[in-house]
Order: structure tokens, then C-alpha cells, then sequence
């Protein structure tokens, strides 16, 4: 008895998946529950595992296919069938009978043309193959060069050749774009030409947000069992400022503007695959201690390999990190159909001006909000990357909702 291997429902929006590898080979003994492939989607990767115990006896989509939900992968047989079925895939089939030979087809003569139709051929450039003779035994006629030469040029893009492909240089490497790198690269042309992307920037002074992870961090993650990091900070001071400013947290959905009284803030995390934006969602509820928890939880599963749609679907908002990279400066690119996203950037000394005139070296960081023009107006974006700025740089105000 045999059981199919089927592409799996892969979630919302998503229909189609590439074959990134199998685990194991035709002939392999499979467990239940054992994952047998890897399915790569436009958004995460899917391990799917083997429905029965038995052996691997059939392939149906090797690596790199492009399959649809439902779509057959391969077949697992029961332990004595699908044995003889493995052993037969395995043995060499027997070569057929070599075919005798085949006469080399005799070279095709080239058409003949009267004298005064080849004269017009040598003037005019033209093949006598390409012409078509309508005189006796196919001869070719004046006439017939003059109804060719008669009608209009094909344009010259059609006419040419295709381009011969680039020699391949040996210090070159070529790879095929995954079907995650596709999806990002289309997401962010489709926000370029869609949206009216602007983007407005300011400065934080980091000062007193050290002061208070450094007072604090030991016993926090003593209590929590997690790090006081910045992002915690961030994502509730861009929940404050989202409160304020509701348009950059809404949508454009047609000719309608779409304002969402919730707050899902996507946080931009890095994979050897691509960049990925998994969602910490009611982060106006959640404690310091609860966002932490999340993007931790977030940046391990995107370590392994393990985040799933649901991880990435929606989100109002989104803060991308450039700084863990050393990035001083950035315009980041919205991620559609939201409205607004929050580069941070790298925290350097610099000589700052304090209000009594001294001149100190503090701890700064440059924030950029990218928006899309179309729903925020700059006052509001502005406004907004303010609002961010007051409660980095003062932190209670983010307890105290002010």
C-alpha cells in the first residue's frame, strides 16, 4: 500500500512554493512524522513530514520545482512493496538496441535563379534561400524578386537575433534567486512604484535610555529571564507616538484610508535567505518584558529557519534595525500596504551642544521615518519622529503616557 506526499496548505495569500531539498533519497526507510522536504515560499520555509512509515519509493518533484497546495511531491510504499519498487528504480534499466545509423540527409541544392533575377539578388543583399521560386521546376524570377523587395521591412527588433548569453567568466558565480529573495525584491519595487515615498529624519540622544538599561538590566533579566534590549523601548515609543498620530499607522485600501485602532509593530530580522518582518502584535498591551520575549522568540525561530506565515502576516508598522550592521544612515522602504516604517541607525559619540552652552560628547543616534505622502502629511511625520525622540530621551514618558 502506498501513501502520497502532498504540498500541505501553505497559508493565507500563498499558492505556490519551490522544492528547496529533500531529506532523504528514493530507497530510504521514512518514519511517521519524519520531515522528508524542504518547501521554500515567498515568505518562509516549510518542512513537510512523511504521512506513514514505510520507504521512499518515489520523487515526484526534485529540487527546485515549482509546486502548487495539493501538488504531488512523492510517493512513500509499505515496507515489502515499495522495496521492490526502490530496488527497481535503483537498477540500471538495460540499454535498448542501438538504432542503425541514420543515412546523413543529403545537403539541399540551392534554388536556382534566372540571370536577371539573380542580379537583383547580388544588389539587394537577399538569400536565395529565402525566396520562393514560381517559375519552371522552381526556378527563380525576377518577379519574384521584386514582390520580396516589394513589402515592408520587419521592424528591426523582430528581425534580430537574440542576443548571445554573456561567455560565462570563471570568477563568476551564478545562483538562482530564491523564491524568498524574489518575493522581497518584488515587495520593494512594488512599494517604489507605488507609493509616494518620502523620508524625514532626526537625531536621539541615547543618554538616558543607557542610563536606565544599565540600572536596571541585571534585575530585569533576573526577574524576566530575558535582556533589557532597545527594541522594547522602541516599539513602545513608536506605540505612543502611532496613538497620536493614527495615519502612519493606517492604510490605503483603494480609494478608502483604513485606520487601525491596534498596533502590530513588525520587526525587521535579518536570515542568511533574506530579510523577514515577523509581527509582535498587541504591542500597546505587552510589557518590556513581553516585547523582549517576542523578538527574541522571533530571532531564534529566524536563526533555525523555523518562522511561519502567521509570524509575518499583517502588521500596521514596522522598525528596522540598521545599526546592528554599523548602518549610521538609512532610507528604509516601506513595507506594503503599510504606511510608515522607523530605520534605527548606529549609536556614535558625538559633540553635541547641551542648552547651557557646554559642549559634551553624547551618545547619538539618527532616526529616519520613511512614509508614504499620500495618507501622512510631512506635519504629521514629523510630528511623529518627534513624538519617538521625546520618549527615547525620556523614558518615563512612556509609562507614564505622555
Amino acid at each position: 500500500m502506498s501513501t502520497q506526499i502532498v504540498v500541505p496548505t501553505l497559508g493565507e495569500s500563498v499558492s505556490e512554493a519551490t522544492v528547496a531539498k529533500w531529506f532523504k533519497q528514493v530507497g530510504d526507510t521514512v518514519a511517521a512524522d519524519e520531515p522528508l522536504v524542504e518547501l521554500e515560499t515567498d515568505k518562509v520555509t516549510v518542512e513537510v513530514n512523511a504521512p506513514a512509515a514505510g520507504i521512499l519509493s518515489e520523487i515526484s518533484a526534485p529540487a527546485g520545482s515549482n509546486v502548487g497546495v495539493g501538488a504531488a511531491l512523492g510517493v512513500i510504499g509499505g515496507s515489502g512493496a515499495a522495496a521492490a519498487q526502490a530496488s527497481a528504480a535503483a537498477a540500471p534499466a538495460s540499454a535498448p538496441a542501438k538504432a542503425p545509423a541514420a543515412a546523413p540527409a543529403k545537403a539541399s541544392a540551392a534554388p536556382v535563379a534566372a540571370p536577371s533575377a539573380q542580379k537583383l539578388i547580388n544588389e539587394s543583399g537577399l538569400s536565395p534561400q529565402s525566396l520562393t521560386g514560381t517559375g519552371k521546376d522552381g526556378r527563380i524570377t525576377k518577379g519574384d524578386v521584386l514582390e520580396v523587395l516589394a513589402k515592408p521591412a520587419a521592424p528591426a527588433a523582430a528581425a534580430a537575433a537574440p542576443a548571445a548569453p554573456r561567455p560565462a567568466d570563471p570568477r563568476e558565480q551564478r545562483v538562482k534567486m530564491t523564491r524568498l529573495r524574489k518575493r522581497i525584491a518584488e515587495r520593494l519595487k512594488e512599494a517604489q512604484n507605488t507609493a509616494a515615498m518620502l523620508t524625514t529624519f532626526n537625531e536621539v540622544d541615547m543618554t538616558a535610555l543607557n542610563s536606565v538599561r544599565n540600572q536596571y538590566k541585571d534585575g530585569f533579566e533576573k526577574k524576566h529571564g530575558v535582556k533589557l534590549g532597545f527594541m522594547s523601548f522602541f516599539v513602545k515609543a513608536c506605540v505612543t507616538a502611532l496613538k497620536e498620530w493614527p495615519a502612519v499607522n493606517a492604510e490605503i485600501d483603494g480609494d478608502e484610508l483604513v485606520y487601525k485602532n491596534y498596533y502590530d509593530i513588525g520587526v525587521a530580522v535579518g536570515t542568511p535567505n533574506g530579510l523577514v518582518v515577523p509581527v509582535v502584535r498587541g504591542a500597546d498591551a505587552m510589557s518590556f518584558a513581553d516585547v523582549e520575549k517576542a523578538i527574541g522568540l522571533f530571532g531564534r525561530k529566524a536563526r533555525d529557519g523555523k518562522l511561519t506565515i502567521e509570524d509575518m502576516t499583517g502588521g500596521t508598522f514596522t522598525i528596522s534595525n540598521g545599526g546592528v550592521y554599523g548602518s549610521l544612515m538609512s532610507t528604509p522602504i516601506l513595507n506594503t500596504p503599510q504606511s510608515g516604517i522607523l530605520g534605527m541607525h548606529k549609536t556614535m559619540a558625538r559633540p553635541m551642544v547641551m542648552p547651557d552652552g557646554k559642549i559634551e560628547a553624547r551618545p547619538m543616534m539618527y532616526l529616519a521615518l520613511s512614509y508614504d505622502h499620500r495618507i501622512i502629511d510631512g506635519r504629521e511625520a514629523v510630528s511623529f519622529l518627534v513624538r519617538v525622540k521625546e520618549c527615547i530621551e525620556d523614558p518615563q514618558r512612556i509609562l507614564l503616557d505622555m
